[in-house]
């Protein structure tokens, strides 16, 4: 087996979990929404097991990024489906609910992977019994042993999260949104994080102006080196896809805090609204607006307000970041934002 350095190790785990959760996600953002206003029920049941399939696609695409074999990648599979948590025993009966903790997924499908590379060919004609089985049970279980306190980092974000709302609203918009931009671009779950503290009000309206301030402002900041399909499936998607350029190159996240920071602000100053189950989505599905507008009414006033705050609002400010720190500061440029999914 090949001998990874452990950035090269790291950044295949993140370009894994990227791919998988643009795999997984982009049904669902894309159909989701859609399927339930014209009550499509085949097609809003099918994207929903999609998402709900999210670490077992995961584990997958992390498999192709080392190349392992067809063993070591079903094994890797249900590994990190395990270390998700998404599979519960309820009263005996297995149950999938929800994409469970991909932070947990991750780690576990790293150790997995490391225990595999190691044993390697050794095994020869009995790796098909051993590995398996091995991989499986004992790192399973080591991801359920971890899976409680890495999701309680969650619980402390949200804490976090929560202090901010006592400020005036536009000062909570500010952070909130800000917050939330980058949350959307790690591995930490935008939505587990509001649902945990029940985000609501202009709050939940912040914590989406920031997720469409990443998904545009990635978009745009990567545009010339990742072409029309891979920018726009940064918003209608997810900006998850940039998780490995994020902890390669922190300083990606600049301009997109700034278009955060305005964006959100603007929660504040229009009184843009959410509820718990909507906060984490941004315009993905056009659930957060459409929440918004459950919210407010579906008026003419209140239409022109949801386009300016949701699309145009980020959109303007992505094209003003991007020539802040691209063209005149020079701190990034389109290729720190190449996103490769071969």
């Amino acid at each position: 087996m090949k001998d990874y350095t452990f950035k090269d190790f790291i950044n295949k785990i993140l370009t894994g979990m990227s791919v998988g959760i643009v795999v997984a996600l982009i049904p669902g953002a894309l159909l989701g929404e859609l399927a339930k206003a014209f009550n499509w029920t085949q097609v809003a049941e099918l994207t929903n097991i999609a998402t709900r399939l999210l670490s077992v696609v995961m584990g997958l695409t992390i498999a192709m990024q080392f190349k392992l074999t067809p063993i070591q990648s079903g094994t890797l599979a249900i590994t990190t489906a395990i270390g998700s948590g998404a599979f519960k025993f309820v009263d005996g009966t297995l149950v999938l609910g929800g994409i469970g903790d991909v932070i947990n997924a991750g780690l576990i499908a790293g150790i997995a992977v490391a225990a595999m590379l190691l044993i390697g060919g050794r095994l020869k004609a009995y790796t098909i019994l051993v590995v398996p089985a091995l991989i499986i049970t004992v790192i399973g279980s080591l991801g359920l042993f971890t899976l409680p306190y890495v999701s309680s980092l969650t619980g402390y974000i949200g804490q976090l999260v929560a202090q901010f709302t006592n400020f005036t609203p536009v000062v909570a918009g500010i952070l909130i949104s800000m917050t939330f931009a980058l949350m959307i671009v790690s591995p930490v779950s935008t939505a587990g994080v509001a649902m945990a503290i029940s985000l609501a009000g202009v709050g939940s309206g912040a914590a989406n102006l920031g997720i469409c301030a990443a998904g545009f402002g990635l978009a745009v900041a990567g545009y010339k080196a990742n072409g029309f399909g891979t920018s726009i499936a940064h918003f209608l998607g997810s900006p998850k896809m940039q998780m490995a350029n994020l902890i390669k190159n922190p300083k990606i996240m600049l301009p997109i805090l700034l278009n955060a920071a305005v964006t959100g602000a603007f929660a504040g100053i229009l009184c843009i609204q959410g509820t718990p189950a909507s906060a984490g989505f941004g315009i993905s599905g056009l659930i957060g607006p459409l929440n918004h507008l459950n919210i407010v009414g579906y008026t003419g006033g209140n239409l022109l307000i949801t386009v300016i705050a949701f699309v145009a609002i980020p959109v303007v400010m992505s094209f003003v970041s991007t020539y802040i720190f691209d063209n005149k500061l020079k701190i990034v440029s389109a290729d720190d934002y190449k996103v490769d999914f071969k």
